[in-house]
């Protein structure tokens, strides 16, 4: 019988990262691949927690370490793939209990009654979610009775309300069609219908915009939010788009090279950007003041080669801001440049090197 954590004993040093809102808390995480070439260090030391009815936008470039911290989190990472330190503390829904995900076994029964029932995720791409020679039915019913005690008869029922809940036209002929007769927009709401099958306490949705044109996009964020409104869903919103973020998300974790170097409330963010690397992100971002046949700003350079980490600071290679002497000598720390917001960069530290 595994002990019930609490408050008090979820603390680290001084710092307490868990409260009685709180649904999944990540702190110090670190997921490495051990490989004949090297060591690459996909999540570097991640911590973030998520609030009950919160959604969190994880944010960066490709190659940042977005997905596999996710995967982490629900414990399907691959080997070679490993998590090394860290903890991932979450609040199972059945009794309200706070557990370390990480005290269990990724391939055990405890888990994978927690994945699909208590954690649902939205993958990016349906079509390699979906089985193509299943129908949409069999799919949706076999997620609902994996985890409930229920007739395929009753299960049948739950699919097809769910299909009807997330907008899904003539649900009950969409129960004998196969992914491929369905569009890239129907496709993706069959995975939120089967996300959403179980009510679970937390949902992640790793990119799940990416894959469909812009029309349909704002239609299934806009069925996002308001289905993780009215349910309270705690809500991971994993993308390299920080124009969805600021429609969907409350709170924003920016990651590069497996660090977070900023992250606080969305309005923060947007508005006060203290990352030269959050900054060129926004920068990057058409409105409707750019001009017609001007080009946007880029961010020179690519991300560093996972066996060739930069030292010091991951970004100073392709920064505006660099200072000689600091940036590529010494790892910056997080700072809190207020109460929620936090950056990981020299320009707002006290603690720079003297370089004259």
């Amino acid at each position: 019988m595994r002990p019930t954590l609490t408050i008090e004993r979820c603390q680290l040093g001084s710092e307490s990262f868990v409260n009685n809102e709180t649904i999944l808390s990540v702190k110090g995480l670190k997921t490495e691949f051990v490989l004949d070439e090297g060591t690459a260090k996909a999540v570097d030391g991640v911590s973030f927690k998520v609030d009950r009815g919160q959604v969190v936008g994880i944010v960066g470039e490709s190659g940042c370490g977005k997905s596999v911290t996710i995967k982490s989190i629900m414990g399907i990472i691959q080997k070679p793939g490993k998590i090394v330190e860290g903890r991932i503390f979450f609040r199972l829904k059945q009794n309200e209990e706070l557990v370390d995900l990480r005290s269990y076994d990724s391939r055990g029964e405890e888990m994978r009654n927690i994945r699909g029932n208590d954690i649902a995720l939205i993958p990016q791409e349906p079509m390699a979610a979906l089985s193509p020679v299943h129908t949409i039915g069999n799919q949706l019913v076999e997620a609902i009775r994996l985890h409930r005690n229920i007739s395929k008869k009753e299960a049948e029922k739950v699919a097809v309300e769910r299909m009807r809940q997330v907008g899904m036209p003539s649900p009950e002929e969409r129960m004998s069609v196969y992914s491929w007769q369905l569009s890239g927009g129907l496709r993706q709401r069959v995975m939120i219908a089967m996300a959403l099958m179980c009510n679970p306490r937390l949902l992640i949705a790793d990119e799940p915009t990416t894959a469909i044109d812009v029309t349909t996009q704002a239609q299934v964020l806009s069925l996002l939010r308001e289905l993780q409104s009215a349910q309270e869903l705690a809500m991971i919103f994993i993308t390299h788009d920080l124009g969805v973020v600021a429609q969907i998300a409350d709170y924003v974790v920016v990651m590069y090279l497996g660090k977070v170097v900023e992250k606080g409330p969305v309005d923060d963010i947007f508005h006060s950007p203290g990352h030269p690397y959050t900054k060129a992100l926004l920068a990057s971002i058409p409105t409707i003041h750019t001009p017609a046949r001007e080009e946007l700003p880029t961010i020179g350079g690519s991300l560093p080669h996972p066996f060739n980490r930069p030292m010091g600071c991951p970004f100073h290679p392709r920064c505006a801001a660099f200072i000689p002497g600091t940036c590529d000598k010494i790892p910056p720390t997080l700072t809190k440049i207020s109460s929620q917001h936090s950056v990981s960069c020299f320009l707002h530290s006290e603690n720079l090197v003297d370089t004259q």
